[in-house]
């Protein structure tokens, strides 16, 4: 909910500084990693910070066949394949938690806030599969919740066939109890679905929110996409006379919606979701920042705003792909020092030089922009959002400097430079006619103004493009420079090194330019007018993927390291321990 809407709900809201989230994501993390230790099919998918999808099929299939029919109040779930006594007792004649939905198929709409089904629901042994199915994974939830709580933490679940049923039913019943969706046939799903606000449906964002809405009340659609009042649901849509795939096609075409979106808010409307929870990964696709602002106008204000997501980024790429201790961690045991001989390099080794270890490098940065719009503007919310990107420098990674001295230095001489490209500063007033001074002391003049114009309204530092399997030197990998030189031996002259033709990239130092890609994005409510590439039915809105060439970021020859070096025949920035084989690849090719 916007802050602008939830302050009409509540005058009164007081509003705390969130901008720094970290500790809800070291929570997050945490708990995703528990849940994970659980899995057999590895199959967990985060939503958010607080979100998550386990895809329990394989365990309720195989502790559905232990189930003894004769003795169900005595039952037991197996955790584990391998070890029989891993496990927890429970009760098979009724469900964990709240049911919504009964085994009737016309009655799917009671139920909603009750609890188990017991007494003469008792399971019998005629009873349907998907019924047994529903009511074991109820108890598996149950004692994951509790495994959560545990930490400190209230939950709410939600149980059902698909990643949509169970996110609706999981929302009856918060904040801390579970809702089973007790729904056997198609009716009971559609009857589920119908009872719905259309805004609430995971998937249906705020901009087709509003055009179905308009369409069904034969009205104009409400210019506000970012609000989550609706009030039209499901029912209402999905039996209208003039809605079917083909017509929402036409409707939500050429609005700068996905290309043939109709079907799948048609799939939607009716329940239907197909999409698989997604493996777990212990390395994320990307980690990204972002913050929201009134208009930011002067260039000391958006180095400022730009130096805190930054100082955040470099904490969430610690947090996420660094493997090892805490940097400030010490094991104590200095019992045997006296002992041992003195060792230079492990005297002056810091903590995390000696413990920890990166477990992938992301070697591209984006930086994303967007100009601030006022709610009174109708401006879709993505609207101006533009974005660049670069090869991200390697002394990201030393561990061995403050993070703020990092984020510092990657303002300063990458962001910036990105932002200056992508928002070109609006020329400076002409200064006002010389004034000469009563004295007679010569003409003074005011200094030059700080040029400016901005409005920005968000900026976005996101580090993608993660090369996995990264190790601790800085050195890289030497194949892929000889497959970039296999092509043909390089030239002996050296090239020039007067200063860049006028209009050539920004030079991160040495030889290396600033390569950049330009994305823009316009849409609305997250529906953005560039073709993505997936789509997230979770999030009402569609996640574009960026696909990289993978072969333009081989490595960081365009960021030079410390331990680099150019070669004097070619020009080539090259790690020093592979300086000698560079020269012996020249002297083989001279003979």
């Amino acid at each position: 909910m916007p802050i602008a809407q939830a302050k009409k709900v509540c005058p009164d809201l007081v509003l705390a500084d969130g901008e720094d989230l970290s500790p809800f994501r070291d929570v997050s993390k945490r708990l995703y990693a528990l849940l994970r230790s659980y899995s057999w099919n590895g199959k967990v998918e985060r939503l958010g910070l607080d979100e998550m999808f386990l895809d329990v099929t394989d365990m309720v299939s195989y502790n559905l066949e232990l189930l003894n029919r004769n003795a169900l109040p005595q039952s037991y779930f197996c955790l584990s394949r391998s070890d029989p006594e891993v496990g927890f007792e429970y009760d098979a004649t009724s469900f964990a938690g709240c049911v919504h939905g009964n085994r009737s198929s016309s009655s799917s709409s009671g139920g909603g806030g009750g609890g188990g089904v017991d007494g003469d629901d008792a399971i019998q042994p005629q009873e349907s599969v998907l019924y047994m199915r529903l009511l074991v994974a109820s108890h598996l939830a149950f004692y994951l919740r509790m495994k959560i709580e545990e930490q400190g933490y209230t939950t709410a679940c939600g149980i059902s066939t698909s990643k949509l049923l169970a996110k609706l039913v999981g929302n009856r019943n918060k904040p801390r109890n579970q809702t089973t969706l007790l729904a056997l046939c198609q009716e009971d799903v559609q009857s589920f679905m119908d009872e719905h606000s259309l805004r609430k449906v995971p998937g249906i964002g705020g901009r087709i929110t509003r055009l179905l809405e308009g369409f069904v009340l034969g009205r104009e659609p409400d210019p506000d996409t970012h609000t989550m009042e609706c009030s039209t649901t499901v029912g209402q849509v999905r039996t209208h006379p003039g809605i079917s795939p083909s017509s929402l096609s036409r409707l939500l075409s050429g609005r700068g919606l996905e290309k043939n979106v109709g079907p799948k808010v048609w799939a939607l409307l009716h329940g239907v979701d197909d999409s698989e929870v997604q493996p777990a990964r212990d390395i994320p696709t990307q980690i990204s920042i972002e913050d929201t602002y009134r208009g930011l106008s002067s260039l000391s204000e958006i180095r400022r705003a730009l130096l805190a997501v930054t100082v955040s980024l470099v904490r969430r790429m610690h947090a996420d792909l660094l493997e090892g201790e805490d940097e400030d961690v010490d094991d104590g045991d200095h019992d045997d020092d006296d002992n041992k001989p003195p060792d230079r390099a492990a005297a002056t080794a810091t903590p995390s030089s000696r413990r920890r270890r990166w477990l992938a490098r992301p070697r591209t940065l984006r930086l994303t922009t967007r100009p601030y719009t006022a709610p009174q503007d109708e401006k879709p919310y993505n609207w101006g959002r533009a974005s660049r990107s670069c090869p991200l420098p390697s002394f990201v990674f030393n561990t061995s400097l403050p993070r703020e001295e990092r984020a510092a230095r990657l303002v300063n001489e990458t962001l910036l430079p990105l932002f200056h490209k992508l928002n070109p500063p609006s020329p400076p007033l002409p200064p006002p006619p010389t004034a000469v001074a009563r004295a007679g002391t010569g003409p003074s003049a005011p200094g030059p103004p700080e040029p400016g114009g901005w409005n920005i309204g968000l900026l976005n530092v996101c580090v993608t493009n993660m090369s996995a399997g990264a190790v601790d030197g800085g050195g890289g990998d030497i194949s892929q420079l000889f497959r970039r030189q296999q092509g043909g031996l390089p030239s002996r002259e050296s090239p020039p090194r007067g200063p860049p033709p006028p209009g050539a990239g920004h030079t991160v130092g040495g030889n290396g330019s600033l390569e950049e890609e330009l994305t823009m994005e316009e849409g609305g409510d997250g529906e953005s007018a560039v073709a993505p590439r997936e789509w997230n039915d979770f999030g009402g809105d569609k996640v574009v993927v960026e696909e990289e060439d993978e072969d333009m970021w081989d490595s960081d020859e365009d960021t030079p390291h410390e331990d680099s070096a150019l070669c004097p025949l070619c020009d080539r920035l090259l790690p020093r321990f592979a300086m000698s084989a560079h020269e012996r690849y020249h002297s083989l090719g001279d003979a």
